[in-house]
């Protein structure tokens, strides 16, 4: 946790995005935050994903941006050999897909334009001079620095809505294969420890005696213990995170093998399905589990073929040469005890958030994580009639009146606050009365009567490109997986027209808009005796 400062991380940055102008908000957003959650001296490149039918998957999706920033660098660094210098081992590279439609986190991603891995947590950076709210990607970005100084000459790919704190020492791993991902790893369990421990359900990494590596999928323990069959014996397994890295030789052989399909744009290719499982699993092994996902033999058997094929080649190449004792596929286990916080969805963004409240370890760490002091105040300016409690925890705030109890405020101005058990970010209004388990989010009213939540409601506020703002209502228990296209409230749209109606717009505009929306309001509040 200590080494999670920001100060420490990868050369060069990454950022793949859903569209044009969530690159630039990316570009201009990360590179004023440098040497607060990312090294000063870090190159950000943010690219986008213009790619046909339902995009390149998170396989393809890695290679065409990676491609793209080697690209960009050339223009935005003065030249820089982003490729040549990761081949030479002279630059760490990580990247991070953020695309997505954040369904299940709805209606956050909304409130933010489609940018969901702009939703903010409760902590503040400084940007151009102001206290903002820090974002999903941010927290993720500071977290997995940790691992760039082993990583000289490999591209590290990871997921913009999660963040792990690991148990085993990071110092302690060393790359020593060409691909690893990371997992937290135990023994391998008997049936009735599997059943149990629902893994079943998860993307699932085996390793064996040797140390080798092998990805299965979503299968009962009979099927694993089969599939597995010519693999060795199995002494750990673990649920897979899904981030991996990549050194920069099987990182050229999958560039060229791939090169077809990078110029037409129009395959699709996840990295579990489509290169770890055919990586490591028998012919007939990989045929059954993809029998399971509805995809006959024709064609996964000739993809198995085709993997296999540039495999064999890759590895001939390496013959006697610098890399020929790294092996193709291993583990990075992260610890079984691990601290696992994932934003993807809307009831773990408040148990997440509001966990900052309790006086657990846990949740001492993520505080210390997020950067906030042992009193719980970071530039809290809180009237004398204001009741708040030890456990709130309070950064950027201005308040006048009211009661604070178990809740979260950040970047919130208001004459009056009553709130127990909720979250709030980005708030100017006259009054806010926030019930348990209650979100506010991104919200400017003027209104004498104020904002008023009871347990478990959840209330965003749209802006537009113009500066106009609509409030959106919903509830915790209204999953937006399955609310998506339905109408929650009578004369609100739905989520689904939400983010149709945000997939083309300025987001750093709108951003702007929002922000002078509540300047306005809070200089307004604060000049009336």
């Amino acid at each position: 946790m200590a080494a999670m400062s920001g100060r420490e991380g990868y050369d060069v940055v990454i950022v793949c995005c859903s569209g044009e102008k969530q690159a630039d908000y990316w570009q201009a957003r990360l590179s004023a935050v440098r040497g607060q959650v990312l090294p000063a001296s870090c190159k950000v490149l943010a690219v986008f994903e213009d790619w046909g039918g339902d995009g390149a998957g998170n396989g393809l999706g890695t290679l065409y941006a990676y491609q793209k920033a080697v690209i960009k660098a050339k223009s935005l660094y003065d030249g820089y050999e982003l490729h040549a210098e990761l081949v030479a081992k002279r630059a760490s590279a990580a990247l991070y897909h953020t695309a997505g439609k954040g369904t299940r986190l709805a209606p956050l991603p909304g409130a933010e334009n489609n940018n969901k891995p702009g939703v903010k947590l409760p902590a503040t950076l400084s940007v151009g001079g102001h206290d903002v709210p820090m974002t999903i990607l941010e927290a993720v970005l500071k977290q997995t620095g940790v691992y760039a100084p082993m990583r000289k000459g490999r591209l590290s790919v990871f997921w913009g809505d999660q963040v792990f704190v690991p148990t085993v020492p990071v110092a302690a791993y060393a790359p020593a294969h060409h691909t690893d991902i990371l997992c937290s790893l135990g023994p391998m369990p008997s049936a009735e420890e599997w059943e149990a421990k629902g893994l079943e359900k998860y993307g699932l990494i085996a390793v064996n005696s040797n140390e080798e590596a092998a990805q299965i999928e979503k299968v009962t323990h009979a099927t694993a213990k089969r599939l597995l069959g010519s693999f060795g014996a199995v002494t750990k397994v673990g649920v897979s995170l899904g981030s991996f890295s990549l050194s920069a030789s099987i990182l050229v052989t999958l560039l060229e093998e791939f090169k077809t399909e990078l110029i037409e744009k129009t395959a699709k290719l996840d990295t579990d399905p489509g290169l770890w499982m055919a990586f490591t699993l028998s012919k007939k092994a990989y045929i059954q589990l993809l029998e399971a996902k509805k995809i006959p033999p024709s064609e996964s058997g000739p993809h198995f073929d085709r993997m296999q094929a540039m495999l064999a080649r890759f590895r001939a190449a390496r013959t006697g040469g610098e890399e020929s004792g790294m092996d193709l596929f291993g583990a990075v286990d992260i610890g079984l005890g691990a601290y696992w916080w994932d934003y993807g969805q809307l009831k773990l963004y408040f148990m997440n958030n509001i966990s900052v409240t309790h006086t657990d370890e846990e949740s001492r760490l993520y505080r210390a994580f997020l950067g906030v002091p042992v009193g719980r105040r970071v530039r809290a300016e809180v009237g004398e009639g204001v009741g708040v409690d030890e456990e709130s925890v309070l950064s950027a705030v201005r308040v006048k009146g009211g009661t604070i109890a178990n809740s979260v405020l950040t970047n919130v101005s208001a004459k009056v606050v009553e709130a127990e058990g909720a979250v709030l970010v980005n708030v100017t209004a006259r009054k806010v009365v926030a019930g348990r388990g209650a979100v506010l989010y991104n919200v400017v009213d003027d209104s004498d009567e104020g904002l008023v939540l009871g347990e478990g409601e959840v209330l965003v506020g749209l802006f537009d490109e113009a500066g106009r703002q609509q409030q959106m209502a919903s509830h915790a228990e209204k999953d937006g997986g399955v609310w998506w296209k339905k109408e929650i409230r009578s004369g609100q749209p739905t989520f689904e027209q939400v983010y149709l109606a945000n997939r083309e717009v300025d987001v750093a505009l709108i951003e702007a808009k929002s922000q002078a929306a509540h300047a306005k309001l809070r200089e307004a509040l604060f000049a009336e005796v």
